[in-house]
């Protein structure tokens, strides 16, 4: 038996121990494969009742008096975000905002924390609201943003920063470099601990941008050294659109930070309403204002199916099922036009890979429309295809690509226009 034979994915699947996990959501097709989990994760049927039971029980009978128990939740839930998927002990992870805003908070505090430095180093891959706010923090300071040209041909390997990139560009002028865990569109996964060690070495901070690895791979921060991250709930997390953010602040670097946005939750005595900030000295001195109570109730559901799954179980899933998905690749779409653009190489990926085809939008499209697949398209030619290790099963993934191949082959794609949608 080969990997195109379907018996090969329903093996995959009697084994997997994960398999229970994909009746617990909402699958309101059955007939859809879903590989668009990097994008946003599908809806826990717990998270319904949890959320009702919120609105009904909570809110609607406790009122105000709630918030003598809601008041730390942001914390508590990032110390499960922490312990679940990131290898972060307690007191170093806060939920709540949105992704652009944390990226802005500890881009802030870093550039606060290295005084007379003016350089800033990133990628030219990285997603676009780090890099847009990097641009504007830039053009307001006057610093030196460096860009490392990692799309181009001959720049980095699926656009992968290593240390031997890195190197060149770093100088004591460096006051920190950002990069993402995992490059949003090629899946491709930066060795955190050698950039970090090598950004140490020169006074530098390092932050990251976990959005697409969070729930997928394990990133052992505390043990890598992991200055500062950031990141989304609702890909991998399965937390909701628009879910709460959180980000990481190793304790070795909490006392020498401060955000440029300093709001009551930070205070140290919050409910005296001082006239003068005064810093809280745990987590909470980075908080900004009120957390979404509906929006950490929906993490708290998702990221504990995370925690009772196991992250190791999770990352193992995502290696095999990506695995398969370039097997795949190999056997039914290497001669159709699509080049990889994800390593073979398991420790160098996260749980999506990304192929390359000149009609690559309009083949997303056709996807959907045609072949009930919901992939993603990201521009300029590239087609993201994830396994979630806790709501997708790998006969899924199989049927999502023998249909691609189809669909390709038969150039079913040329009949889509892929005109009037801004979402790709």
């Amino acid at each position: 038996m080969t990997v195109t034979d379907r018996a090969f994915a329903l093996e995959l699947d009697a084994n997997d121990p994960l398999a229970r996990f994909r009746d617990q959501f909402v699958i309101a097709d059955p007939n859809i494969c879903y590989l668009d989990g990097n994008s946003l994760g599908r809806l826990p049927k717990k998270t319904i009742e949890v959320v009702n039971d919120f609105l009904i029980k909570e809110w609607g009978a406790q009122a105000v008096e709630g918030w003598s128990h809601w008041i730390d939740e942001a914390q508590r839930t990032g110390d499960l975000i922490g312990r679940a998927t990131l290898g972060a002990a307690e007191g170093q992870v806060l939920a709540c905002d949105t992704t652009s805003v944390n990226f802005f908070q500890l881009v802030g505090a870093a550039l606060a924390a290295r005084p007379g430095r003016k350089t800033i180093i990133t990628d030219a891959a990285n997603f676009p609201t780090d890099r847009y706010i990097l641009q504007g923090l830039a053009e307001r300071f006057g610093l030196n943003l460096i860009t490392i040209d990692n799309e181009s041909a001959g720049g980095a390997e699926y656009e992968r920063i290593t240390p031997e990139i890195l190197q060149p560009y770093l100088s004591d002028d460096v006051a920190f470099v950002t990069f993402e865990v995992i490059q949003y569109r090629s899946g491709a996964r930066t060795d955190i601990k050698a950039i970090t060690d090598l950004a140490r070495s020169y006074g530098a901070l390092t932050i990251w941008d976990a959005s697409h690895a969070v729930g997928a791979i394990e990133m052992d921060f505390d043990a890598n050294g992991v200055d500062l991250a950031v990141g989304c709930t609702y890909k991998y997390g399965n937390s909701g659109p628009g879910a709460p953010a959180w980000f990481y602040v190793n304790k070795s670097v909490q006392s020498l930070l401060q955000v440029p946005i300093q709001g009551w939750f930070a205070q140290a005595d919050q409910f005296e309403m001082g006239a003068i900030f005064e810093k809280s000295n745990s987590i909470r001195g980075f908080q900004i204002a009120s957390p979404s109570i509906v929006g950490l109730r929906s993490i708290q559901c998702a990221f504990g199916m995370i925690e009772e799954a196991s992250i190791e179980a999770i990352a193992h899933k995502s290696a095999q099922g990506t695995a398969m998905m370039i097997d795949l690749y190999d056997a039914w779409l290497a001669d159709l036009g699509f080049t990889l653009n994800t390593s073979r190489n398991p420790s160098e990926r996260g749980g999506h890979i990304s192929l390359i085809h000149p009609e690559a939008k309009r083949i997303a499209v056709a996807l959907r429309q045609f072949a009930n697949v919901i992939p993603d398209y990201r521009a300029p030619n590239s087609i993201r295809l994830a396994i979630a290790p806790l709501p997708t099963s790998y006969v899924e993934v199989w049927d999502g690509f023998q249909r691609l191949r189809d669909l390709v082959s038969t150039r079913q794609y040329e009949k889509v226009s892929v005109e009037g949608s801004r979402v790709t």
